[in-house]
């Protein structure tokens, strides 16, 4: 009994000086690894396509978005998620009905811009005012009062250097403070292309139709209204009505600090014009193939991952809102170390980061470590930050925001919220390569001994959104959390 007592115990000392001599994997071993799985086993591109085929497109409380949230909930647990849920949220949304546009007595095509009126039947005069920017009012502040205000969606050629754009939303504003009666933008698209999104800074229906028609006949209209006087006519159709929507969440539990959370989110939705495989297709599918990545390479972080698939995002960050006024109704938010935000992200080459940065090297290590893994990443760094997708709640909170700095076709903007936003324009090698980096940077930041940044109290947010830019149109929006 002795010598086996001796013999097991000998057998204990040397399975424990062999664990210790084990050697740890090295980040870039880790990251090695999880660019050959990706390289061989990325789902993205297929579950992209059959998404698309057999739902179309994903729009918020439609038949086809409760379709996409189930496809995406099915996804994790096949891939090997336990803790998967839905979030469910009641909200009133918006969906496009009829629209007739009539400009100088000849038929124009258009398209309705989302959160219009259920019912529009306007005719008045078209002013041109520009880029729509604030400063186009000065001097000119009744120009369209009872009118119908015509604006460039983007920056106009011999506009003045150094100006800030403004969403169509903000645009959209500005006219109605004004007491337009109605809004005519002109898309910066070549070929007709015709651009919808929501028009509301709030996510409610706004007072007076907006819609959108083509560069060609805004040029045009342009050109009429320096020698003449216009009428518009403008009749639409649309609904609003209260739905159910659902986020899907699904968490990869820390090995070390589960109390500390890493959310990284895409949305979902997507307008009803096309299937949306650019937006947001690549971005959400993508963090769907991450999501797979962490598992089949048994990844495990020091804190814990949310995957969150937002719907709502197109109709006013209606997920992404809800999700964070519940955890700061909860207190969870405290929780919260970092947001990750992948909308229309593909083919990346660096790493964006918001938020006030302690250790300002993190993300140069980090994407050093990338690019031994691969050339194609460039080590990019910025420290921009804006507005309109899921980031921003989090950010009004303090929460340190990050996303990846894409290198698309500049070619497939052109689709941007219309009717040719098809799985024809999604790149195979680029969804895998935002798959793989996106990997890389998410394990890196979950894993890091020391976050990059912090959490920023009132204060310091207030003077970041100002920095940034973001006050005036966050005051616009209703979101500006602090005095004006």
């Amino acid at each position: 009994m002795k010598n086996l007592l001796l013999k097991l115990g000998v057998l204990s000392m040397a399975l424990g000086l062999f664990t210790a001599c084990q050697k740890k994997e090295t980040e870039s071993e880790t990251f090695a690894r999880i660019n050959k799985e990706v390289l061989q086993n990325s789902k993205a591109y297929s579950t992209l396509k059959e998404a698309t085929s057999t739902i179309g497109h994903r729009l918020t409380g439609s038949d086809n978005g409760h379709k996409a949230e189930e496809y995406t909930y099915n996804k994790f647990k096949e891939y090997g998620f336990d803790d998967v849920k839905f979030q469910e949220f009641e909200v009133e949304a918006w969906a496009r009905g009829s629209i007739a546009v009539t400009i100088d007595g000849d038929s124009v095509s258009a398209v309705t811009l989302g959160h219009s009126p259920i019912y529009s039947d306007v005719t008045g005069e078209v002013v041109d005012m520009g880029n729509g920017l604030e400063m186009d009012y000065e001097g000119r502040q009744d120009a369209v009062k009872g009118k119908i205000a015509f604006i460039y969606i983007g920056i106009l050629d011999g506009s003045k250097e150094g100006i800030h754009n403004l969403h169509r939303s903000e645009k959209t504003a500005i006219a109605i403070n004004h007491g337009a009666k109605g809004v005519i933008i002109f898309n910066q698209v070549d070929k007709g292309v015709l651009l919808t999104g929501t028009a509301s800074v709030t996510g409610e229906l706004i007072a007076i139709p907006a819609v959108c028609i083509s560069k060609e006949s805004g040029t045009a209209l342009k050109a009429k209204l320096k020698s003449k006087k216009i009428q518009a006519h403008i009749v639409m159709t649309n609904h609003s009505d209260m739905i159910k929507a659902r986020n899907v969440i699904a968490a990869l539990k820390g090995s070390e600090l589960p109390n500390e959370r890493i959310v990284i989110g895409g949305h979902l939705d997507s307008w009803d014009l096309a299937t949306g495989a650019i937006d947001n297709g690549i971005g959400s599918f993508s963090i769907l193939d991450m999501a797979r990545a962490f598992k089949a390479n048994k990844l495990a972080p020091k804190r814990t991952i949310e995957f969150v698939m937002f719907m709502g995002e197109e109709q006013g960050l209606l997920g992404s809102r809800y999700m964070v006024d519940q955890a700061v109704k909860n207190g969870s938010i405290e929780n919260i170390k970092y947001m990750m935000n992948c909308d229309m992200s593909g083919n990346p080459i660096g790493i964006n980061a918001g938020g006030k940065l302690t250790d300002t090297t993190f993300y140069k290590t980090l994407g050093a470590e990338i690019q031994k893994i691969d050339t194609l990443f460039k080590n990019k760094f910025s420290k921009g930050s804006g507005l309109h997708s899921d980031h921003q709640p989090f950010m009004l909170e303090g929460v340190p925001v990050v996303s990846m700095i894409s290198n698309l076709d500049r070619s497939i903007y052109g689709c941007y919220h219309s009717d040719c936003d098809d799985f024809n324009l999604v790149n195979e090698e680029h969804l895998k390569t935002t798959a793989r980096f996106g990997t890389m940077i998410l394990y890196g930041l979950a894993n890091a001994d020391n976050l990059p940044a912090k959490k920023m109290d009132s204060e310091t947010t207030k003077q970041f959104m100002i920095d940034n830019n973001l006050k005036e149109p966050l005051i616009l929006a209703g979101d500006w959390k602090w005095e004006k």
